[in-house]
């Protein structure tokens, strides 16, 4: 374990520098976890690393990305659909709305260009959730709404396209 790692867990924990494992420090503090699997990876010492951990933190990251690609997805669906279904309510919020959650995918793309797979799969999913949460938000019968998309990917996607 470096001695920044030692530093570091003796300031979080206000007691005297004291080794504790790194497979132990998991449960006690996660960022501090963290911190000390980058200085053991950077030492290349894998003795010493919590790679069962490490594997399924890793694998989370993955999933958290995901997740933040369908939710962005859903509230982009959802509003265009208030967008076309109700036109006598449409606000500076929702054009504000579909900017935001669109930059966020564009920007998650930019970093995980991967992602656009993740994307383009569970686009018809995200769609009968948007179709779901509008009528419910709006009070609108859910039949008033398309079974599919009448919405593009590349539309979704588009910061300009507004449905008319």
């Amino acid at each position: 374990m470096s001695m920044h790692s030692l530093k570091i867990m003796a300031i979080a924990s206000n007691q005297p520098q004291q080794k504790i494992s790194h497979q132990a420090l998991y449960e006690q503090d996660l960022y501090l976890w963290l911190e000390q699997a980058m200085d053991l990876l950077r030492e290349r010492n894998l003795a010493e690393l919590d790679i069962d951990n490490l594997i399924e933190e890793i694998a989370d990251m993955g999933s958290s990305q995901k997740q933040a690609i369908e939710s962005n997805l859903e509230i982009v669906l959802m509003h265009l659909l208030k967008y076309k279904y109700q036109p006598e309510k449409r606000s500076n919020s929702w054009r504000y709305t579909l900017l935001e959650h669109r930059r966020r995918i564009q920007k998650a793309f930019k970093t995980s260009p991967s992602l656009k797979r993740h994307f383009l799969a569970e686009f018809a999913e995200a769609y009968e959730t948007a179709r779901e949460l509008a009528s419910a938000e709006t009070g609108l019968d859910i039949s008033l709404f398309p079974l599919e998309s009448p919405f593009t990917t590349e539309q979704t996607l588009d910061k300009e396209y507004l449905p008319e």
